[in-house]
């Protein structure tokens, strides 16, 4: 579909996000290793938290109603590329460098598609939104690393 609202693609993102959270609960299910299990966890608590961060943009009241009401023309693969479904949709085996390789590749690509779309806005406020989203990715992906790191060297 051509044309899509702000919304199509917030509702997408949180489903992705949904998604994510649990091939990584999954995945700790069946993880032998007590450290891989438990960052399988950690990543998938993130998950549920930028889920529940996009969902909470619906709520009434939300200071974002009117941009996610807003119409955008795309003529590309809406919301991207399906390379975003395939990581939703992969088994995370074998190690933590695995699990936070996976989980930096998803958060720095939807960086990239809100970066993209805040480049694509007509409008200000758009602009804006998706320029803090894209900034809320970036800020994941080293919150993720950090964290990761203290894991592994648990």
């Amino acid at each position: 579909m051509r044309y899509n609202q702000v919304k199509d693609l917030v509702e997408w993102a949180a489903g992705f996000h949904a998604r994510m959270a649990r091939q990584y609960s999954e995945a700790a299910d069946e993880a032998e290793n007590e450290r891989l299990q438990m960052a399988l966890n950690y990543l998938a608590s993130r998950e549920l938290k930028m889920k529940t961060g996009l969902e909470d943009l619906f709520r009434e009241g939300s200071d974002h109603s009117e941009v996610l009401e807003l119409w955008f023309d795309d003529s590309s693969d809406f919301p991207q590329p399906p390379e975003l479904d395939r990581l939703a949709e992969q088994t995370i085996t074998g190690s933590i460098e695995d699990a936070m390789r996976t989980a930096t590749s998803a958060h720095q690509r939807l960086q990239s598609l809100y970066e993209h779309r805040a480049s694509r806005a007509k409008i200000e406020p758009e602009e804006e939104f998706f320029n803090a989203l894209a900034q809320g990715h970036n800020s994941e992906i080293r919150h993720i690393m950090a964290s990761m790191e203290e894991l592994q060297g648990v």
